[in-house]
Order: structure tokens, then C-alpha cells, then sequence
């Protein structure tokens, strides 16, 4: 049943799903340009992101589910760090934490016509990962934009897992945390590599989740114990993984 339905399901994707993605995104980015000179980044980036994302979420169809609201904070800024299992997660955190914030993004994004300025306009973070010292100064730059309830987020594994497990955690949220003082907002997002498996144009329609938990205080933390605050926060995002 499951294979007739995916092949059912593929002219949908070509031509109903595909083109309305491209065209979303595209107007999406302009929308963002006018509402970043008529009103402000952060106004623009909520409204842009959410809008974006949900309408391609419930275009798909994916229907998500969220828990763990109440551990937000509007007023504070967090370094926000999840798992990454598919591209459908951009879809699930923009639509659906609820908080604004900035992406860290790899630099190649960046090249892509009209996304990557319009990312750049919103205040999100490129980073190029072949230069140490471009990254740092990117990861140094970015700390300014993090103040008033603004937050940063990373995927912590740096790229998509291709078995659903939780690969090796990078270290840059977890200094920036250290270095802002700032409490860390694990998230564990399950389902999405199942809508769109990583590499792959295997899209399906599918159910997703959106754990956020307790944010966890860095304040007694220091550079010498960025593994400890690493396992505690792998820990955490581990805790709810259906992998």
C-alpha cells in the first residue's frame, strides 16, 4: 500500500509541490527585502520564515507536533542547538520554535541567487568552513546580533546524520554559549528524515516532532569543560531521538 501510494504521490511532487516550493521561496526572499527597508530584520525574519515554512509543511503534507513551549523565554537569548536528520528540519524550526533567531549557515549558501543576499539582509551567519580563521571571525561577529531575546541557532552535528543517529557535536555553540554566557536550548526534532531522507528527492508525506527542553545554565561552565557541557546537551537531545 505504502509504494502505491509513494508512487501516486510523485506526480504531485513534480508538479504541484516543486513549483510551488521554488516560486514561495522566491517571493518569500522578496518579501523579506521590502519588510527589511519598510519595518526591521527581526519583524521580517518572523514573518517571512514562519509563513515560508508553514505553507510548504502543510503543502507537503507534514503536520507537526510541538512540546516543551514552556520552556521558552521570549526576553532571553539562548544558542539553540538540535539535532539534523533532513532538510525538512529548516521547515520544522522556522515554523515552529516560535522564537526569532539567527542561522549559522556554511558559506556555499550564500552563492544561491537571491536566498543567500536576502539571508544575508536578515542578519543570518555564514560561515566558511575550509578557513578556521574566516569562520572565527564570523562566530565573533555574530555575537553582537545576539542580545534581546535574539538567539543563534546550530545544528550541533554540522550536517545532516544519514542514519538518524547523533553524529560527533562541533564545538562552536557550545564556546559561544560559554563565551556569551548564555543558557543553551537543546531541541530533538524526529520524523523528518523519514518525509525527505538526506540526500535524496524522496519526498513523502509524513508526521514530524519538535522537542524543546529545559534550557541548561552555562554559567558554571568554562573552556576547559566544553566537552562536559557537550555530553550534558547531547544527553539531553538523545533523551527524546527516535532513532
Amino acid at each position: 500500500m505504502k509504494r502505491l501510494l509513494y508512487i501516486l504521490y510523485q506526480p504531485y511532487k513534480w508538479f504541484i509541490f516543486g513549483p510551488f516550493f521554488v516560486i514561495s521561496t522566491f517571493l518569500t526572499c522578496i518579501l523579506a527585502f521590502v519588510l527589511i527597508f519598510t519595518t526591521n530584520s527581526k519583524f521580517a525574519n518572523s514573518i517571512c520564515g514562519t509563513g515560508w515554512s508553514k505553507l510548504n509543511s502543510y503543502l507537503t503534507p507534514m503536520f507537526v507536533k510541538r512540546t516543551g513551549k514552556e520552556n521558552i523565554d521570549k526576553k532571553q537569548s539562548y544558542v539553540i542547538v538540535s539535532n539534523h536528520q533532513s532538510q525538512y528540519d529548516i521547515f520544522v524550526i522556522y515554523g515552529w520554535l516560535g522564537i526569532n533567531f539567527k542561522w549559522i549557515m556554511k558559506q556555499e549558501l550564500r552563492k544561491i541567487p537571491v536566498f543567500g543576499i536576502a539571508s544575508e539582509k536578515l542578519g543570518h551567519i555564514f560561515i566558511d568552513r575550509t578557513n578556521m580563521a574566516a569562520a572565527l571571525a564570523s562566530i565573533n561577529s555574530a555575537k553582537k546580533k545576539i542580545i534581546n531575546g535574539t538567539s543563534v541557532f546550530f545544528f550541533s552535528e554540522g550536517t545532516r546524520s544519514k542514519d538518524g543517529k547523533l553524529g560527533k557535536f562541533k564545538k562552536g555553540a557550545f564556546r559561544m554559549a560559554i563565551d556569551l554566557n548564555l543558557p543553551i536550548l537543546p531541541l530533538t526534532i524526529n520524523g523528518t528524515r523519514k518525509i525527505l531522507p538526506p540526500g535524496t528527492l524522496d519526498l513523502f508525506p509524513g508526521y514530524a516532532t519538535l522537542t524543546i527542553h529545559k534550557p541548561i545554565n552555562t554559567s558554571d561552565y568554562s573552556d576547559n569543560d566544553i566537552k562536559r557541557l557537550m555530553e550534558t546537551t547531547r544527553k539531553t537531545i538523545q533523551s527524546d531521538l527516535n532513532a
